[in-house]
């Protein structure tokens, strides 16, 4: 009987012992073992942003995905983003094999973005959505659609004269152009190596807000920039568009623009290849499934992906604060000149232009064209603009692709 009572009393030990240990084990694997302060910072910011998409609908599409991203990386421990496998040295080439052997989840998805693949796919389906015939209709309309992409390159060279290099500062001048998946291409492909003050992350992150923030950004620099007379200017209606016209187009600009900028190539050729579905009138299966399920599919792979680079030591820094002021800067200028293009077509027209349509010419579809409308409406509630700032707008989207593709021309990568 006390054999039988000693030999119990030592399994009871060994199993409170393994049972210790066990504990042990999982709190020196679990997530609580290794948190920071700076993942703490992360995944509040992470709820801003998610607070941000779903209570005020700032681009929810992308910036919800883009916030459970930044939350997903930010908890240790979870083995599901690794920056170590995508932080290489300059000159040297990234590891594919050790990637799909030791990465997880997000790094796979990440693989998407650093090679180009899903930009390229989203211009497809903005190609399907978008309807080129006011700028077809109104070929001026190039011209505010180019004036507008004049704070990408001045942001480039403020940038460099605050100590970003190069490849920093084509990175930073992009978000100017106020196009989420443009900002997302150059960047992958300027900041290819690791060492750089910025990541692909925080330049999606100020693209995505500060074109969430178009409705609170544009308007006072429209006002500024125009006379009541000048908000008052009625335009002419648009002539209508053949469907030989609308067909011809997306060729013709994909030729021109390949010829002219190849670096540009890969966006604009997406986009006039979604645009050709779209008018030929003969590829409706196709057509819908670029403008909903595969545009979908790659918005959540887009969006997890990268804010699963938004790590704690890129995002809580000195760098990162200057992107912010510098992608202010880069849309505010964007859409001054835009502006002051239209007053200067307004000038030259006798007052057929009304001034307000240039600030579409930044690549926010609709929303910069939407402001147009609602600055004017405020003089005029009878006059409408929309259709006639839609030309810069869609303008604009070519616009920052051909931007992004003469920064891809000069910076080398």
């Amino acid at each position: 009987m006390l054999f039988t009572l000693h030999s119990l009393n030592i399994l009871c030990l060994r199993l409170f012992s393994l049972f210790i240990d066990t504990i042990k084990d999982l709190a020196a694997q679990s997530g609580l073992a290794v948190l920071g302060w700076q993942n703490v910072v992360m995944i509040l910011i992470s709820f801003v942003f998610m607070y941000l998409a779903i209570r005020h609908k700032f681009e929810p599409l992308l910036l919800l995905p883009i916030a459970f991203g930044m939350l997903l990386t930010n908890l240790p421990n979870t083995g599901l983003y690794h920056p170590e496998l995508w932080n290489i040295d300059a000159g040297h080439e990234l590891n594919f094999g050790d990637i799909l052997h030791n990465g997880g989840l997000l790094d796979m998805l990440y693989l998407g973005v650093k090679l180009q693949i899903y930009p390229a796919l989203i211009f497809l389906g903005i190609g399907c959505m978008t309807d080129f015939a006011p700028l077809i209709a109104n070929p001026k309309s190039f011209l505010l659609g180019a004036a507008a992409q004049a704070g990408i390159f001045l942001t480039f060279i403020g940038a460099a004269a605050l100590g970003f290099n190069a490849n920093e500062a084509g990175s930073i001048a992009i978000i100017g152009g106020a196009d989420g998946p443009t900002s997302i291409y150059v960047s992958s492909l300027l900041l290819k190596s690791g060492g750089y003050q910025v990541e692909v992350g925080t330049i999606a992150l100020a693209a995505y807000t500060y074109m969430a923030l178009v409705p609170l950004i544009q308007p006072p620099i429209m006002r500024l920039l125009t006379t009541k007379k000048e908000r008052l200017v009625r335009m002419t209606q648009l002539r209508q568009v053949s469907k030989t016209e609308k067909i011809i187009f997306p060729i013709a600009v994909t030729i021109i623009i390949a010829l002219l900028v190849p670096s540009a190539a890969p966006l604009v050729g997406m986009l006039m290849l979604g645009n050709l579905f779209k008018e030929s009138g003969v590829v409706d299966r196709i057509t819908k499934t670029a403008q909903n399920e595969l545009m979908n599919i790659i918005t959540i792979f887009l969006g997890v992906s990268v804010g699963a680079t938004t790590v704690a030591e890129k995002v809580i820094s000195v760098a990162f604060l200057k992107v912010i002021l510098l992608g202010v800067i880069a849309f505010g200028v964007g859409t001054a000149s835009g502006v002051l293009f239209g007053k200067l077509m307004c000038l030259v027209t006798k007052g057929k232009v009304n001034p307000l349509i240039g600030s579409a010419g930044v690549s926010a579809v609709p929303m910069a064209a939407r402001q147009s409308q609602k600055v004017g409406a405020e003089a005029d509630p009878t006059n409408f603009l929309l259709m006639h700032a839609m030309g810069p707008n869609v303008a604009g989207v070519i616009g920052s692709a051909v931007a992004a593709g003469v920064l891809l021309s000069i910076i080398p990568h």
